[in-house]
C-alpha cells in the first residue's frame, strides 16, 4: 500500500488512467514477487509437526492472498478516483476569480496536502523521498560509509551468532495464562514454597501382567527403582499400589497364588487411595495399573531432558510402560522446537529463493535476498537471548512472520535496483532508495506503532510478539542500510 502511494506521488496530475498505468508498471511486479513468495513460504511451512504453526501459516498465507488482491483492485480503484478528485480540486482552486491562487484555510484543508498549489505538469516529490535520494543515498554509497557499514554488519553478525548459542528453549507454563490469573498465582506460590518438586509423573502398565508372579513383580519394582535412580526423580517418593503386597505377605498369605492374590487384592482395590490405580476386567483380572513418581530439580530449561530420559527408561523396560503428565503436551514442543525452527527457515528461504530467481531478472539479486532472510533470522534469534525471550512455539510463529517481512523489504529494494536504468551501481542504489526508502520506513514505523498497544498486555504471548516485532526493526535497518551497500558490490 505504501509503495503504491509512493509511486502515485511521483506522477503528474494530468490523467488518473495514466497515473495508475505508471504506478502499476512500477510496483505491481515487486508486489507480485513478494506476495507469491510469502504465500508459498507460509504454505510450505505447514509441513511442520506443530499444529498451531500449521493453522497460523494457512491463515496467514490466505490472508496475504486477499490483501494483495484487494490492494491491486479495490485500493487501486480508490486511488484512481482520488486522482480525479485531485485534478478537479486543483483546477477549482486555480479558477480566475481566485487572485494569486489564494484560497481559504478550509479549502486548503480539504484540497491541498501542503501549503502551496501543486503543478499539473510536474510530479510531486515528498521531502523524505528527496532526503533518501539527495542525501542518504549518496552518503551511504561513499567509500567511508561503505567500509563502516560492512564493519557494522560484521559486528552485528558476531553478536547475533553469539546470542543464538545462548538462547533458551522452553515455555514456562505460567506464561500461558494472564499475569493476574489464578493459575499464575498458583505457579508463583508453587515455585516459591516448593521449588524442588516438579510434576508428578504417572507410569502406566498398559498390558495385562501376572502380578501374582514373583518374577514379574520384581521386574516391575526394578524398573521403578531405575526411574528413582534418575537424577530428575526423587528417591523413596514413588507411590505404587503393589506395595500392599507386603501387607499380604505379613499375613502369611501366598501372594504367588493367582486365586489368593486376586481375591485379596479385590479387598484393597476398594480403598480410596488405590481405587483408581488398578483397572480390573469382568473376570477379575488386572488389565492395567499405574504408579506415581515424583520429579525433582526440574525447570523450564530442563523439562526437555527430563521428558526424554523418562521416556527412554520406559522404552528399555521389558514390561510395556508409558510415562505421562498433563504438562507433557507442552514439554513435547521442546523436543522438536529447534528442528522445526531450522526446517521452517530453510524451507521458507528456499521457496523464496526459487520464486525470486524466476521473477527477479538477476540471479545474484535473488541470492542477496535469500542471504538477507538468513541474516535477519539469525539476528532476531540471537538478540532474543539478550531480551530474555525463549525459543518456543510462540516465538517460532513470530520468526515465521519476520521471514516474510525480511523478504518484502529486501525484495522491493533489490528489484528497484535491478530495474533501474542508471549506468552505475551507486546511481542504481540511490534511485532505489529514492523510490522505496520512504515506503519501507513507513511500513516499519506503522507496524511498530500498531503493536505498541501490546506493551500494556498482561499475557506473555502478546508481550513476546511485541518484543520480536521490535527486533523486526533490524529488518528495516537491513533493507535501508545493509542491502543497498551490498548491492553496490555487483
Amino acid at each position: 500500500m505504501f509503495i503504491m502511494i509512493s509511486g502515485w506521488q511521483k506522477t503528474k496530475l494530468v490523467d488518473s488512467i495514466r497515473q495508475m498505468s505508471y504506478v502499476y508498471s512500477k510496483v505491481t511486479v515487486s508486489i507480485t514477487i513478494t506476495t507469491v513468495t510469502n504465500i508459498l513460504a507460509f504454505y510450505t511451512v505447514t509441513m511442520t509437526s506443530c499444529r498451531s504453526i500449521q493453522y497460523f501459516c494457512i491463515y496467514t498465507g490466505t490472508a496475504l492472498f486477499f490483501c494483495c488482491f484487494y490492494s491491486i483492485t479495490w485500493f487501486g480503484a480508490f486511488m484512481a478516483l482520488d486522482g480525479k478528485r485531485e485534478v478537479v480540486c486543483l483546477r477549482w482552486l486555480k479558477k480566475p476569480d481566485m487572485p494569486d491562487h489564494k484560497c481559504s484555510s478550509l479549502k486548503r484543508c480539504f484540497c491541498l496536502p501542503f501549503d502551496s498549489l501543486p503543478s499539473e505538469q510536474e510530479a510531486d516529490s515528498h521531502p523524505i523521498n528527496l532526503f533518501f535520494g539527495d542525501y542518504f543515498g549518496p552518503f551511504l554509497t561513499s567509500t567511508k560509509s561503505t567500509f563502516f557499514v560492512v564493519l557494522l554488519y560484521v559486528l552485528y553478525l558476531i553478536s547475533s551468532i553469539h546470542g543464538c548459542f545462548h538462547v533458551q528453549e522452553g515455555l514456562d507454563l505460567q506464561n500461558l495464562a494472564s499475569n493476574n490469573s489464578y493459575v499464575t498465582q498458583y505457579f508463583v506460590v508453587d515455585e516459591e514454597y516448593f521449588p524442588d518438586y516438579g510434576p508428578k509423573v504417572m507410569v502406566f502398565v498398559i498390558e495385562t501382567l501376572d502380578y501374582w508372579d514373583k518374577n514379574a513383580r520384581q521386574k516391575l519394582k526394578k524398573f521403578l527403582t531405575d526411574f528413582e535412580d534418575n537424577g530428575y526423580v526423587g528417591k523413596n517418593l514413588t507411590e505404587f499400589w503393589l506395595e500392599y503386597v507386603q501387607y499380604l505377605e505379613g499375613k502369611r498369605q501366598d501372594v504367588n497364588d493367582k486365586n489368593t492374590f486376586i481375591t485379596s487384592i479385590q479387598f484393597f482395590v476398594d480403598f480410596p487411595l488405590i481405587r483408581y490405580d488398578v483397572t480390573m476386567s469382568s473376570s477379575h483380572e488386572i488389565i492395567s495399573s499405574w504408579a506415581f513418581i515424583q520429579t525433582v530439580g526440574v525447570s523450564s530449561s530442563t523439562n526437555k531432558k527430563m521428558l526424554l530420559q523418562l521416556r527412554d527408561l520406559a522404552e528399555k523396560c521389558e514390561i510395556p510402560l508409558i510415562v505421562y503428565n498433563q504438562a507433557f503436551i507442552y514439554f513435547d514442543q521442546y523436543t522438536a522446537i529447534i528442528e522445526n525452527t531450522i526446517r521452517n527457515v530453510i524451507v521458507a528461504s528456499t521457496a523464496m529463493f526459487v520464486v525470486s530467481l524466476l521473477l527477479i531478472p538477476h540471479p545474484l539479486c535473488s541470492l542477496w535476498v535469500t542471504f538477507t532472510i538468513t541474516s535477519v533470522i539469525v539476528g532476531v534469534t540471537g538478540f532474543m537471548a539478550f531480551w530474555n525471550v525463549n525459543l518456543d512455539f510462540i516465538s517460532m510463529i513470530n520468526l515465521v512472520i519476520c521471514i516474510g517481512f525480511s523478504f518484502d523489504f529486501s525484495a522491493h529494494v533489490s528489484y528497484a535496483f535491478v530495474s533501474s536504468s542508471k549506468p552505475s551501481v551507486n546511481q542504481k542504489t540511490i534511485e532505489a532508495l529514492h523510490m522505496l526508502g520512504y515506503p519501507v520506513l513507513q511500513s516499519a514505523i506503522s507496524t511498530v506503532i500498531g503493536v505498541c498497544i501490546l506493551s500494556v498486555a498482561k499475557a506473555y504471548i502478546f508481550r513476546t510478539f511485541l518484543k520480536i516485532l521490535f527486533l523486526f526493526m533490524f529488518v528495516c535497518c537491513y533493507s535501508l542500510i545493509f542491502i543497498p551497500v551490498f548491492l553496490t558490490f555487483f
